[in-house]
């Protein structure tokens, strides 16, 4: 069993923050596999289903981000897991927009939703990493990721969930390179073969001048040519 979490805050004001981009993720994942609808539970919301025929649960932490380990700790004590079987889907700045990067423990890098965490499962979760770039100086980080995308990232952003969704049998099944794989394919598509071929040369059409000489002219025909 895997229990896949999603870090935000709760409620219409943050619904498409920066910030939020977990709960998204989240989402995404929950309507392409069909999974039930969200409830109320472990201080957040869950919804149950399989991927690839493992039981997953999702849970999107309602305690606020900081506090988003509350919530986390409880759910995992009650299905009886370990922090590995646990992956997290976050903000990540320092990733440009549209980079999805998985790590397995680590730091906390300052982002108070994994220092929550931290402090109540321990650092040996997974880490699904989404970017959503730098604002430049870390006195703006707050205000940024606490306003909402731009119409301008509005499709890197969909690209990126459909990405998630694509590749969430391959996340849950442990296979963290097809995940990622998964989400590039939708940011750069392949090019489809069109399956046509070259387009031949045209035949070379002769011009009068160009023309063999007429080889029935008589000499003194010829002759007169070059006088014409």
């Amino acid at each position: 069993m895997r229990l896949l979490v999603g870090l935000g805050n709760p409620g219409p004001k943050y619904a498409r923050n920066r910030h939020n981009i977990g709960f998204l993720a989240l989402d995404q994942i929950a309507a392409d596999h069909g999974f039930a609808p969200f409830r109320a539970k472990f201080q957040g919301r869950v919804s149950e289903g399989s991927i690839k025929g493992e039981k997953v649960v999702l849970l999107k932490p309602e305690t606020f981000m900081n506090e988003s380990g509350r919530s986390v700790g409880e759910a995992m004590r009650f299905y009886k897991l370990s922090p590995a079987d646990i992956a997290v889907f976050h903000d990540e700045i320092d990733l440009a927009p549209g980079k999805i990067r998985v790590k397995q423990g680590g730091g906390h890098a300052g982002h108070n939703g994994l220092r929550s965490l931290h402090a109540h499962i321990g650092p040996e979760y997974q880490r699904v990493r989404m970017g959503v770039g730098h604002p430049g100086h870390k006195d703006a980080v707050p205000g940024y990721v606490l306003r909402d995308f731009p119409k301008a990232d509005e499709g890197w952003l969909d690209d990126v969930l459909r990405g998630v969704g694509d590749g969430a049998g391959a996340l849950v099944t442990g296979d963290a390179p097809g995940f990622m794989n998964a989400v590039a394919r939708r940011l750069n598509p392949p090019r489809p073969s069109t399956g046509t071929a070259p387009k031949a040369a045209e035949p070379k059409t002769e011009r009068p001048q160009d023309a063999a000489p007429d080889v029935q002219r008589s000499p003194l025909q010829r002759l007169a040519d070059r006088f014409r």
